[in-house]
């Protein structure tokens, strides 16, 4: 009876997703309080205003993009699933992964009651979907979008959900201008998918968490160029991968894997895939590990200009960091509620993290392991933030964030004379521009 009670409660929620979408999201404007939105023009979001909590940083959101998947023909009542990955090659070539199409959901949902029974017996009665949260989890929920390895998912294909534009391109106006679909049928859980700065072709390279491979396109998708590990196929060797999350280079095309969800190491290749040598033992379960060298959920990598490997070890709430050939030099103990999604370092040497599902922020810290600063706001409402997964910049400046939990991918414009520490920098492209 129990455990019906709360099958039944976790369905209600999912089907029903929240009130309004939140109220639609307060609304969403500043009309929902019988305000104008000559407020903003007034100064309530002005720099020369000092009280603004610049929730959004330095940045403004840019509403609508990219455009609705509905639109599309053929994609009318569907919408995004958990969006895992983001990347801008340029700002009209925005790379995004997802794990397929889920369906939309109406602007106005009813409330439904609902009863579970609690731990004494007596029957507890409850309003779902809940007010003023997120519609629905696209990542963990039963009935959301496949892949998660450790959340069943009950969902029907046609029904619930199409495995459809795991791959796809944007451009700046919001316009799906590429698919992949050749690939779809390929991809289990697509995970993160990033190109190297020092690689002139622009491979694209796509983490597959779920079948325990990389996979590495030519950058128009028609090819697929290299595997790395052996999909379908978890191990711990020099050919195989446990659910790896992440990729980062060195300048002459070196780069490391970060493995992973069930891996607990760090893995360095040769530019052409070759594998060198790897670090990491099992962490303690718990969270509370403090040994350098154990890992638990080895979540995101990043290199610096000194050549010094960045590791997110996710579960423990820190940051470790190696030489690369494995050598510990410090950690960075993030404080205890943290879930580091992703992590990049800049050209001017600043390390940004975006927090998942602990405090659903962006960080900025200096290279000595010092926080500096913080920004976002965790909602349904444009510019908040819910699950970033993934972070990525482009030559403009702007800011896209992969939300997982959240089932979009947003873009961040700077603002007009936005104070420049409380934007994410530029990466450094040495080998290409565009």
């Amino acid at each position: 009876m129990k455990k019906q009670g709360v099958i039944t409660v976790m369905l209600a929620v999912i089907l029903s997703g929240c009130v309004e979408q939140a109220e639609n999201s307060e609304s969403n404007s500043s009309e929902a309080n019988g305000e104008s939105n000559s407020a903003a023009e007034n100064g309530r979001w002005n720099l020369s205003n000092k009280s603004d909590q610049r929730v959004m940083g330095g940045y403004d959101v840019v509403k609508g993009w990219p455009k609705a998947l509905s639109t599309l023909p053929g994609h009318e009542g569907w919408t995004w699933g958990a969006v895992q990955g983001v990347f801008a090659q340029n700002p009209d070539r925005i790379f995004v992964i997802m794990r397929g199409e889920l369906r939309e959901l109406p602007e106005s949902i009813p409330p439904q009651i609902i009863e579970i029974e609690g731990d004494d017996g007596s029957t507890i009665r409850l309003s779902a979907p809940v007010r003023r949260a997120p519609a629905r989890n696209p990542s963990l929920d039963p009935l959301g979008s496949p892949g998660e390895a450790h959340w069943p998912n009950i969902g029907e294909e046609g029904r619930d959900y199409r495995w459809e534009h795991i791959v796809f391109v944007v451009n700046r106006e919001g316009d799906i201008v590429e698919d992949w679909p050749q690939w779809d049928s390929l991809f289990k859980r697509a995970h993160k998918i990033r190109i190297s700065p020092y690689d002139p072709e622009k491979r694209v390279w796509v983490m597959d968490d779920g079948a325990h491979a990389i996979y590495v396109f030519s950058n128009d998708g028609k090819e697929l160029l290299q595997t790395i590990g052996t999909p379908g196929e978890s191990g711990n060797d020099e050919t195989h991968f446990f659910r790896q999350t992440d990729v980062a280079w060195l300048p002459d095309g070196t780069f490391f894997v970060a493995d992973g969800y069930e891996g607990t190491r760090v893995v360095k290749f040769d530019k052409d895939g070759n594998y060198l040598l790897s670090w990491g033992e099992p962490g303690e379960p718990g969270g509370n590990e403090k040994r350098p060298n154990y890992f638990n959920t080895v979540h995101s990598i990043a290199v610096d200009a000194e050549r010094l490997v960045y590791v997110s070890d996710r579960a423990n709430r820190r940051i470790q960091i190696f030489d690369e050939n494995g050598n510990f030099i410090e950690q960075w103990y993030l404080g205890d509620i943290n879930t580091t999604y992703d992590i990049l370092i800049t050209a001017g040497q600043h390390l940004w993290m975006s927090d998942g599902h602990a405090n659903y922020k962006i960080y900025k810290y200096n290279i000595d392991g010092e926080m500096l600063l913080t920004w976002g706001s965790r909602g349904p409402a444009p510019g908040q933030l819910w699950g970033v997964h993934q972070m990525s910049v482009d030559q403009e400046g702007s800011l896209y964030t992969a939300g997982v939990l959240n089932a979009r991918v947003q873009k961040f414009v700077p603002r007009e004379g936005a104070n420049p520490d409380y934007l994410v920098g530029k990466p450094a492209y040495p080998t290409w521009q565009e």
